[in-house]
């Protein structure tokens, strides 16, 4: 038996709990830097933020110019902007990209240098300024994670930087801030949480040799990310639907943030894996969110990775309730992807990456833009290289997932 989790250092979770953040920024120091995008910035529960902070005595410098998928240029800017203010610690409110921004934004301020500086796995040489983290979508975990996704828009591709330095010291999961997401934003978000408990919890098994969290961010398969990835696939089965159909259903909205919540838990530790290394291509080329590009490729990468673990699928089966004891391996997996499959069609996901938007003379460039994602790659229950790659994304434009079956 093995085990490993890398999570903050206070994790908060229910309806109201961001009422907190004024007091934890305080216990802090006396300055904030709030990194947030120009849409929240303006809403009611932003401002009570501020008047919460203040309230505290924490004087907040706010930087509200974060974009969707984080292009290096915005990072740029905050810290330019920020001058001469030297904030005690950094608060990441909104969808992945603004907690994100404040991730490598503290990286900048701790240890200067370009962002580049800091790509891949380990890069970050030491502490950085702590972290509030407060999500307002459900799905990509980055709450409790130590990844930072950014768009060098010089490379023309997304990349990540990984380092337990950057997990977020709090991260604060109030359901309430999810309320008024969009059917459409609900849906992939919660997309993206389920693949990465699904990607969590049939990444590639290492051996438990006592260096394995020193020489890698991601592990893999281990007992305690399991534990969050079945969680997360529970609730995204029960309540992703509903909350999709019934913005307003309360039950459904923190069943689903727990869902992101867990599945964060779980891949912050094992990583994800192939659906990701595609998406980065498959988002720069179509400039797709990055839930819908990675609905869109999981249930590819399931079928295409089964063989190699098969029970690990037939387990996520019987956790939310397919399929029937008589039922062999082989057919529990199978139901389990196809059941994956179905909710996502029924939520609005795209069926294929020719509905996603990808042109079909992209399909090489996508498959080899993949293999650059080595953290990902090497995740990767099944070994990938590029014919591998390239039978994916082909079964995935053409929408034909029995072509993988065989392979």
């Amino acid at each position: 038996m093995f085990g490993a989790l890398r999570l903050p250092h206070t994790i908060l979770f229910g309806g109201g709990q961001r009422h907190v953040i004024g007091a934890a920024a305080a216990r802090i120091g006396a300055r904030t830097l709030v990194c947030t995008d120009a849409r929240l910035a303006q809403l009611p529960v932003f401002a009570d933020l501020l008047a919460d902070l203040a309230a505290h005595g924490v004087e907040a410098r706010v930087y509200d110019g974060t974009i969707a998928d984080l292009p290096i240029e915005s990072i740029q800017d905050c810290v330019a902007g920020i001058g001469d203010f030297k904030p005690d610690s950094i608060i990441g409110i909104g969808g992945g990209s603004c907690i994100d921004m404040a991730k490598v934004v503290s990286v900048l301020l701790t240890h200067g240098g370009e962002v580049s500086a800091y790509y891949g796995e380990f890069a970050v040489p030491g502490p950085v300024l702590p972290l509030i983290a407060v999500p307002t979508t459900a799905g990509t975990g980055s709450e409790v994670t130590p990844v930072a996704v950014i768009l060098d828009s010089g490379r023309g591709t997304k990349i990540g930087i990984a380092s337990p330095y950057i997990i977020p010291h709090m991260a604060v999961c109030d359901p309430e801030l999810t309320m008024t997401c969009p059917k459409g934003l609900t849906a992939c978000s919660g997309a993206d949480a389920l693949a990465h408990a699904v990607e969590g919890f049939t990444s590639k098994t290492r051996p438990a040799e006592p260096m394995l969290t020193e020489q890698h961010v991601f592990i893999g398969k281990n007992l305690l990310s399991d534990h969050f990835a079945k969680l997360a696939v529970v609730n995204v089965f029960r309540y992703l639907a509903r909350a999709c159909t019934d913005g307003s259903d309360v039950e459904a909205r923190e069943g689903l943030m727990l869902a992101s919540l867990a599945a964060g838990c779980a891949f912050g530790t094992s990583g994800t894996a192939a659906a990701h290394a595609l998406q980065y291509p498959v988002g720069n080329i179509t400039h797709t969110s990055h839930g819908d590009g990675v609905g869109t490729l999981l249930p590819y990468v399931m079928q295409f990775n089964r063989s190699a673990n098969p029970e690990a699928f037939a387990e996520l089966a019987e956790v939310v309730g397919l399929g029937h004891a008589s039922m062999g391996v082989e057919a529990r997996s199978q139901l389990f992807i196809d059941e994956v499959a179905k909710l996502f069609a029924e939520i609005g996901i795209p069926r294929s990456l020719e509905a996603l938007g990808l042109g079909a003379g992209h399909q090489q460039d996508v498959a080899a833009g993949a293999l650059k994602a080595e953290r990902l790659v090497k995740n990767n229950p099944r070994p990938l290289d590029l014919a591998a790659m390239l039978n994916i994304t082909q079964a995935a434009f053409a929408g034909e997932r029995a072509a993988l079956r065989d392979l």
